[in-house]
């Protein structure tokens, strides 16, 4: 029996999210615009997934009004992809599932990345919150450091990129690759 496309049948504002945001690799996207990666190539190089999945994935967002496309050259146009306030409203999720992973799934070492309130430098608890402040610290708000459980450096320059301590929502800085033909 196949599985269908979508939760039609059912009334539930979980089912309507999953349908949105469930599959791997758009949330995997939409961490990485957490993370500060907003170019299509730097999605790609850093994912390493099939171009039209991408592709199809940014317009879902896109047109979901999770991200915005904001052009960034004219010849040839390019856009950079920019979580919108909407795409900001999953942090906590995101944030959730990934500490949910580093007790279940982490490093010997210890987490990979390291999330610190940015205006004192405490390391974020389970629930995003700052304990020396007593304060549910917004995206804006988070640095994101390696963890002790990071492991060696990348080979891709994205994820040599994201080993540099940086507020989430901030770009990476560019030049990260070159644009890829075609």
């Amino acid at each position: 029996m196949a599985l269908g496309k979508d939760y039609a049948a059912q009334s539930c504002s979980l089912a309507r999210t999953l349908e949105l945001v469930g599959e791997r690799w758009t949330l995997l996207i939409v961490r990485d615009a957490f993370y500060g990666v907003r170019r299509y190539n730097d999605f790609l190089m850093h994912l390493a997934m099939p171009r039209a999945v991408l592709s199809t994935r940014l317009r879902t967002l896109t047109d979901a009004g999770v991200l915005e496309a904001v052009r960034y050259q004219d010849a040839p146009p390019r856009d950079e992809y920019v979580l919108t306030a909407k795409g900001s409203q999953l942090w906590p999720a995101v944030y959730a599932l990934a500490m949910w992973g580093e007790q279940h799934y982490g490093a010997e070492g210890g987490r990979r990345r390291d999330f610190r309130h940015a205006e004192c430098a405490t390391r974020l608890d389970q629930a995003g919150r700052c304990p020396a402040c007593d304060v549910n610290v917004p995206p804006q708000d988070v640095e994101m450091r390696p963890g002790p459980g990071a492991g060696s450096v990348p080979q891709d320059p994205v994820s040599r990129a994201l080993m540099t301590p940086h507020k989430l929502l901030e770009p990476l800085p560019q030049p990260l690759s070159q644009p890829l033909p075609g």
